[in-house]
């Protein structure tokens, strides 16, 4: 089930009414009719799946529980290494299994060796990733006893599945939504109306802004090597401006939606494209992925107190892993080296805790070196998306190559992009820029307006989001 899709538009509402008006007051429930409508949301995917999503979150669950009953640090070692075993083994063979079958192969071919092996006809269930590194989160903050673990398995069951984060997250720690699912929650009108705000507003970077903007850029990488340098980077742009649309777009209707149950999830995005280098980027973006790997990687592998050797090495690990986290193919890996080059030089220097505040905090404006930061920042920015987006090495290194042929200065191809599309980008970083001190946008934009305009406004996204909605597109994240 599609967020952007009538049958969400069905779905959400009927669980909203059951939620508040039959089981309002009775948390246990309220929390068992999450669940189902959980399961119900993801078995809409594949029902065949559900019998895995079931196995992996017992799995957490009674290693939880193991792990904090055993007398011994040998006893909890074991049952945590049980936990990440199996784990990490299905995703592996889910996520990865062709991917290195492929390259085992292609490597004993370019020694000279005979290799052929056969691949699997593996269908990648949705939201593995995401669902995985929640239970991991979950026994790792066992055993290192930051919580204890939760005997009703059906509360801790919810906190895995809450079909908000189920498929393309955030990701969620127990520390920060089990205490919510645990404690009873009273009906806000005000978190409400706060929550069909943000939902709206992601609705309209999916369905406005990234699967128009995917018109365009994906018939630009489809054939660029057959393309010139302007249409390319054309393409980088549009593609730059997708994945934000489409992911921040998701984040949003997920946490609106959380909202209206009496959740906050955590925050995903903070307009990482206003940032002015690439570490205060990689504060703002998929803030739930990057804090997870700080956390449970970087910081146990010493983090940037060992010396410098060895957080240079820690930081390759960490973007390296994180590129493989989005993908079995190298062009992810590649993407993930390239992050780490970039962020290098802030972290040999100890300037990557420079940008902390929102830039130009209660301005209109930014200063123009400010203006010029964030301009490099973005340039980086797109070209690693190249290469994320590119289905090869090969292709994304070409593409990167012919943007910075003299072609560059032609006209783009006309064909590939409309007026419409560039009436709307610049007005959607508008009202981004306009809201950036808020949690997302419309927190704070256009509510001291009079109601009749700040409805008109409301009425014109929702009028949009229709007349655009076509084809139910899927997020970029599904595939992750």
């Amino acid at each position: 089930m599609l967020f952007n899709s009538l049958a969400y538009a069905l779905f959400l509402p009927v669980v909203f009414l059951l939620y508040w008006f039959v089981t309002s007051g009775r948390l246990r429930w309220q929390n068992t009719l999450l669940l189902l409508a959980s399961y119900f949301f993801y078995g809409c995917w594949d029902w065949r799946f559900l019998f895995l999503l079931a196995f992996s979150t017992f799995l957490d669950y009674y290693t939880g529980i193991k792990i904090f009953d055993s007398k011994s640090i040998r006893a909890k070692r074991i049952w945590l290494a049980i936990s990440v075993i199996i784990n990490l083994g299905f995703l592996g063979f889910f996520k990865y299994y062709n991917f290195f079958i492929e390259s085992f192969e292609r490597l004993l071919n370019i020694a000279g060796a005979p290799g052929d092996f056969n691949t699997l006809d593996i269908i990648l269930p949705v939201g593995i990733s995401f669902y995985t590194f929640h239970g991991l989160s979950y026994v790792f903050d066992i055993y290192n006893d930051k919580i204890t673990p939760r005997r009703n398995p059906v509360d801790y069951a919810l906190f895995v599945s809450f079909f908000p984060l189920l498929v393309a997250g955030p990701i969620e720690r127990a520390t920060h939504l089990l205490p919510q699912v645990e404690k009873p929650r009273v009906f806000s009108y005000a978190k409400m109306t706060d929550g069909l705000r943000q939902i709206l507003w992601g609705l309209f970077k999916k369905v406005v802004i990234a699967d128009t903007c995917a018109e365009g850029a994906n018939p630009i990488f489809n054939h660029s090597m057959e393309l010139e340098g302007s249409t390319l980077l054309l393409g980088a742009v549009l593609f730059t401006v997708q994945i934000y649309g489409d992911f921040s777009g998701y984040s949003d209707i997920a946490l609106g939606s959380a909202r209206l149950f009496g959740f906050e999830l955590l925050r995903n995005f903070s307009f990482p494209y206003f940032s002015r280098d690439i570490a205060e980027f990689w504060r703002r973006w998929h803030i739930s992925l990057s804090s997870w790997f700080r956390d449970y990687l970087y910081i146990p592998l010493g983090g940037s107190k060992a010396g410098t050797a060895r957080v240079v090495l820690n930081t390759f690990i960490i973007f390296t892993v994180s590129g493989f986290w989005h993908g079995a193919n190298w062009t992810f890996i590649a993407w993930g080296m390239l992050n780490a080059l970039y962020i290098m030089p802030l972290v040999l220097f100890k300037l990557n805790r420079h940008n902390l505040e929102i830039v130009a905090q209660g301005k209109y404006l930014p200063s123009l070196k400010e203006f010029l930061q964030m301009l490099l920042t973005i340039v980086l920015v797109t070209i690693g998306w190249i290469f994320f987006r590119s289905g090869s090495l090969m292709s994304a290194v070409y593409m990167v190559r012919d943007i910075f042929k003299p072609s560059l200065f032609s006209i783009p191809d006309s064909t590939l992009y409309s007026s419409t599309l560039l009436f709307l980008i610049p007005i959607f970083f508008i009202i981004e820029w306009l809201g950036r001190e808020g949690k997302f946008a419309l927190e704070h934009f256009s509510l001291n307006w009079n109601r009749a305009l700040r409805w008109s406004f409301y009425i014109v996204l929702a009028v949009l989001v229709i007349v655009f909605s076509g084809e139910e597109q899927e997020f970029i994240y599904f595939q992750f």
